[in-house]
């Protein structure tokens, strides 16, 4: 298959073309250039890698408590407080949840776990339950419209975390 030649830029210099079907050739015939030895020494090198980023993964899982040590904000439902591409750093504390806690939780069914602030508390007496209503700080009402239908509250079992420490993506110093 033949690839077509680079497109000049404004000042007529030649592009270099890095089709992925060309990298990937290229990348193909490297491998088949390569010993048996060597080739399995790369795949080696990559599965360690890989496994030494599953390993720092479930090692922060178990130090915080946390099914989710790390989560990136993707919407600007909190700000000023966080905005999108911050890194939040979770922890499960022992303490109760409080109004005003910053909480990262998932509603069942879906995938993508929400931050928002606690807004307000119902403790059942009898249970010990305690139902828990949040609110993105940006929002104009609560999450009940975010919550399953039917659903007015969430529980600490929905809570995967509380904000321990941000890493703002737009500066280069922690909070």
């Amino acid at each position: 298959m033949a690839v077509p030649p680079p497109l000049p830029n404004a000042k007529n210099e030649k592009v270099r073309d890095f089709s992925s079907v060309k990298m990937f050739e290229d990348e193909i015939r490297f491998l088949r250039k390569m010993s048996k030895r060597q080739l399995a020494q790369q795949v080696l090198n990559f599965l360690m890698i890989v496994s030494s980023a599953l390993m720092v993964w479930k090692g922060l899982a178990l130090y915080t408590n946390s099914e989710s040590p790390i989560v990136v904000v993707l919407s600007g439902s909190m700000e000023p407080a966080f905005y999108r591409g911050d890194l939040l750093f979770l922890g499960m504390p022992d303490e109760p949840v409080r109004v005003g806690d910053i909480c990262v939780f998932k509603i069942s069914g879906r995938d993508v776990p929400i931050v928002h602030r606690v807004i307000k508390l119902h403790d059942e007496r009898k249970t010990g339950k305690q139902y828990i209503l949040t609110k993105g700080d940006n929002n104009q009402v609560d999450d009940r419209g975010l919550y399953n239908p039917g659903q007015h509250w969430i529980h600490k079992e929905d809570i995967i975390g509380k904000i321990l420490t941000v890493c703002r993506n737009d500066n280069d110093y922690y909070e």
